[in-house]
């Protein structure tokens, strides 16, 4: 069985670093109870640093009254364990660790991808003193450890067909209450879709977003107490609507419609968010095609979305284009940012995004925001979740045909 320690050091392989040195302490860093594959029960109560170099044997240090701990957790592990006791003893111990290397840590310089940024200030100052030649963010080797497996991705693919159909459903709904001239509030839709990912057997974590008019201008929006507001004709419609399967990646999704005809300008918008999304995929398509993965950066995805969005609706894009989807609906692994962040890391195969441009003119009275997610398949981009072409004019006509309008169908 693959230990921890063989997994560092083959992700290492593809670098030019010396090795790779994790740091905790209380869970201040995550990644490393992620990364080492620490058991949940592990009582660890003093830092600890694991070295793991490109080649050669990997060294642990440890506080020795932990050294039974230690031991048990690192069964078959080619490990070195060397216990410290004083905050001197543990000083010489790491400078016979890092003198002169060029190490990787969970740290990002100046902050700038915060989901990496874990070691404190005081720690890197404190590997640094011990002679590290560099220190230089792990940001990207973290990625190899997030990457779905067969099973994760057939959950994220029933996760998003049931976001699909509890999307129509909703809409649905909408439609039909529209044209009785009967009243439909938020909390309602967004009852009829929780239940629907419940009766799955699956979780969303918290309450769906559901927005009518210029909630819909909120992009963390979410109705609840006397947040509640009831469909009026002219208004739009955002649906937000996430799923995972216990313990699976999530599925991440929304779409939009109108009560009746939308205005000239709504539409317009419209068409420079979907512009933006459809950029953003054929960017992500072509410099796959052009040079494969391990080039590709998560930033360079959010500039050419905003870049296609305009000079008009891009002003009122307020987040970033898209995030990791994991374990957690926002997971670890690279976002399409350059607004929030510059995220610099490398779109890396095995993990998936979301896609999910908008625009929030308030002053206008509505929101927009179209979403797919992309698993980033070893054999190229995959959108896993139906697109959008146009928004569902509800309240019109049959349902039928709101809805092969919203797909596109001819």
């Amino acid at each position: 069985m693959t230990s921890p320690v063989d997994r560092m050091r083959a992700a290492l392989q593809t670098t030019d670093l010396d090795g790779w040195l994790i740091y905790d302490f209380q869970n201040l860093n995550p990644h490393a109870r992620r990364v080492l594959d620490l058991p949940g029960g592990a009582f660890l109560t003093r830092r600890f640093f694991v070295y793991v170099p490109r080649g050669g044997q990997a060294v642990l240090l440890h506080n020795h009254i932990e050294g039974g701990t230690w031991g048990e957790i690192t069964r078959g592990w080619d490990i070195e364990r060397r216990a410290f006791g004083s905050h001197a003893e543990l000083d010489a111990a790491l400078k016979k660790v890092v003198a002169g290397q060029r190490v990787a840590m969970e740290y990002s310089p100046n902050g700038a991808v915060p989901y990496v940024s874990r070691v404190d200030a005081g720690t890197l100052e404190r590997v640094r003193a011990a002679g590290a030649a560099d220190v230089v963010s792990s940001a990207d080797l973290l990625q190899s450890f997030l990457a779905w497996s067969e099973d994760d991705l057939a959950a994220h693919r029933r996760a998003a067909a049931l976001l699909m159909r509890a999307k129509d459903d909703a809409y649905w709904l909408i439609h039909e209450r529209l044209k009785a001239g009967e009243a439909i509030t938020e909390l309602e839709v967004q009852g009829k879709i929780m239940d629907a990912i419940a009766g799955a057997g699956m979780n969303a974590g918290h309450p769906v977003n559901v927005s009518f008019g210029v909630n819909a201008a909120d992009s963390h929006y979410e109705p609840g107490g006397d947040k509640n507001a009831t469909l009026e004709q002219g208004q739009c419609v955002l649906i937000d609507l996430w799923a995972q399967e216990p313990g699976r990646p999530f599925a991440d999704v929304t779409w939009v419609g109108h009560a009746g005809q939308p205005s000239a300008e709504y539409r317009e918008a419209w068409a420079a968010v979907r512009a933006a999304r459809d950029t953003a995929l054929d960017v992500l398509n072509s410099r796959f095609e052009a040079e494969g993965w391990g080039r590709l950066q998560g930033w360079e995805l959010d500039r050419a979305a905003r870049d296609a969005m305009g000079p008009h609706w891009a002003p009122s894009f307020f987040h970033r284009t898209g995030h990791d989807l994991g374990v957690q609906i926002h997971g670890s692994g690279a976002n399409l940012d350059d607004y929030e962040t510059r995220d610099t890391r490398t779109l890396t195969p095995g993990l998936a995004v979301t896609v999910e441009p908008g625009t929030y003119p308030a002053a206008k009275g509505f929101g927009i925001r179209t979403e797919v997610d992309v698993y980033l398949s070893p054999d190229g981009p995959e959108v896993t979740t139906d697109v959008q072409r146009e928004p569902f004019v509800l309240g019109v006509g049959e349902w039928a045909a709101v809805r092969a309008a919203g797909y596109g169908a001819q």
